[in-house]
């Protein structure tokens, strides 16, 4: 038996876990304290919540879903994105009004792997639903911003556009699709495609966009209404310190998009998929899935390249503050009892599974890359314990009740 994952994915795996959970336990605090709920829907989906909700005609619906067929004939896909299935999950819970929602878990796609693009990745994303308000959308790219800031990833760029709505948009689309006509010799087959369908995508195009420098931006062709709104958000996003920089070419790639369009750029992470996280408005959406009308704004980050980015492999994680030596089978019960009553005050406590010598227990709290040992010895007798910091070789005698204290102090 082959041991190894499928291809394009991958065993998350100590030390590499290690930083996974931190970033995932930043997520969590930061999303909770914006105010998101959290919100937990099923793996797959009817496969028609993707393609109403993408885009029939995205890449993503046309080439890249894993789609299969149950058992009772119904057509599923392994959720390629989040939004479209939260909008889902919002209109089927039959909720009125704003609602914010974070999320958090794996993504399918069909891609060729390569670093920064597997074929299941992880995302963690939020959505607030059922506003129009410019504050929201910068609520959003501020909430995104600060849990890369939190990561340690500095070197990283806010791109920011305006792509419309539907007021606007068709007059853009018409002289954009005016200006494409004309470049038909250049474009490569998929933007060809895309020129019919939705020509946005063609500036999305990785091979087209740099040839088409010229092309009439979205910004340019603003109703008084999305202008209003992008100079609110923008305005937003300066009180707050958010710096970003204007991307008239910035239109994503999936169709619900409407009016914000956003991505964080990784400047110093030398990859073809150097987008770290983005997202927008897509106030269509709930239409297009056949609900009423309901605005919304919401972002992904993807914590796989994320870490990538950050070069952080997890080796700088401590995962233990403390590990139990036990100088003597006799000591094991109460050893026992004191570790558990270190976990509840909240020290990551473990000590070795069976009695060994106090040298092997050593070795043990070295592999575990614990950041102190306490040792439950004679000095238990008079309630004290022997405690030693690892990285500093110090050592002293403290109170049972003070050990607690002196384990997270040495974080």
């Amino acid at each position: 038996m082959n041991f190894n994952p499928p291809k394009g994915t991958d065993d998350i795996f100590p030390p590499a876990s290690r930083a996974w959970r931190r970033a995932l336990s930043i997520w969590e605090r930061l999303a909770e304290r914006y105010g998101y709920d959290l919100v937990i829907g099923p793996i797959f989906e009817s496969t028609e919540v993707f393609a109403r909700g993408v885009g029939e005609s995205t890449e993503v619906v046309q080439k890249q879903m894993y789609t299969f067929e149950d058992k009772g004939g119904r057509s599923l896909t392994l959720r390629p994105e989040g939004t479209a299935s939260v909008v889902r999950a919002y209109l089927g819970s039959g909720s009125q009004g704003v609602a914010k929602l974070a999320y958090a878990g794996p993504m399918f796609r069909y891609e060729r792997p390569q670093a920064g693009r597997r074929r299941q990745f992880f995302q963690t994303g939020v959505e607030y639903v059922a506003t129009a308000s410019p504050d929201a959308d910068a609520e959003v790219v501020e909430l995104g911003y600060r849990f890369l800031e939190e990561l340690g990833l500095d070197q990283v760029t806010v791109a920011l556009n305006s792509i419309g709505d539907s007021v606007c948009r068709p007059a853009y689309l018409e002289v954009l699709r005016a200006y494409l006509d004309g470049q038909r010799d250049v474009l490569c087959d998929e933007s060809l495609r895309n020129l019919e369908t939705n020509p946005l995508r063609v500036l999305d195009c990785k091979v087209c966009a740099p040839i088409l420098s010229d092309a009439p931006n979205a910004v340019d062709f603003l109703c008084d209404d999305c202008t209003a709104h992008f100079d609110s958000v923008r305005a937003r996003l300066d009180s707050v310190g958010i710096p970003y920089r204007l991307e008239p070419r910035l239109v994503r790639g999936l169709d619900y998009y409407t009016r914000t369009a956003f991505e964080y750029i990784a400047t110093g992470f030398d990859a073809a998929q150097n987008a770290v996280g983005g997202g927008g408005r897509y106030d269509g959406l709930a239409e297009a899935l056949g609900g009423p009308a309901v605005p919304g704004v919401g972002l992904a980050m993807g914590i796989d390249r994320i870490l990538l980015a950050a070069g952080d492999d997890g080796t700088d994680v401590v995962p233990l503050d403390l590990f139990i030596i036990v100088a003597a089978p006799e000591r094991r019960e109460v050893a026992a009892r004191f570790l558990s009553e270190l976990r509840l005050a909240g020290v990551r406590a473990d000590m070795a599974p069976e009695q060994r010598s106090v040298k092997a227990q050593f070795r043990a709290a070295d592999r575990r890359q614990a950041a102190g040992v306490a040792i439950v010895g004679v000095e238990w007798e008079d309630d004290r314990v022997v405690v030693r910091n690892l990285s500093k070789s110090t050592q002293d005698v403290i109170k049972r009740e003070e050990v607690a204290a002196w384990a997270k102090g040495n974080r």
